[in-house]
């Protein structure tokens, strides 16, 4: 035991950045290793997936929501410790769609109009925001 000169015990330092993502990963797995068992017969193998790969967040959310009349708070507070990778998954969705349209020969115009965007520029500008977080995640 540490015992400082004034008779005092050490204070524990403030949480850092990095202690708070671990505890985030470390949520998460807990969350998806629980979800994963309870939804083992219920999540299809889809055809696009190895057999090997586990479910994605968004399976996993999904699975929740269906059950949500009969789930525990538990299932819902993981679902819920989930939503995060869902949506980073979501927005990786999104970019691989953005890039395949525009290797396709889709116009911005094109993509702002199946999006539902208001201006070719405001996609563009959207196509933008998601490749920069991916950058810094």
């Amino acid at each position: 035991m540490l015992i400082l000169h004034d008779g005092a015990m050490p204070r524990n330092p403030e949480p850092s950045a990095e202690n708070d993502e671990q505890l985030q990963a470390d949520r998460e797995q807990r969350a998806r290793d629980r979800l994963t068992s309870r939804a083992a017969n219920s999540i299809s193998a889809q055809p696009w997936r190895p057999s090997s790969v586990p479910p994605t967040a968004v399976d996993l959310v999904q699975f929740a929501v269906w059950q949500s009349a009969d789930a525990e708070p538990d299932d819902l507070a993981d679902a819920l410790a989930l939503l995060p990778a869902a949506q980073a998954e979501v927005e990786g969705l999104e970019t691989g769609m953005l890039f395949a349209a525009r290797s396709a020969g889709l116009t911005w115009a094109q993509i702002a109009s199946a999006m539902g965007f208001k201006s070719p520029q405001a996609c563009q500008q959207h196509f933008t925001r998601l490749l920069e977080r991916r950058e810094t995640s």
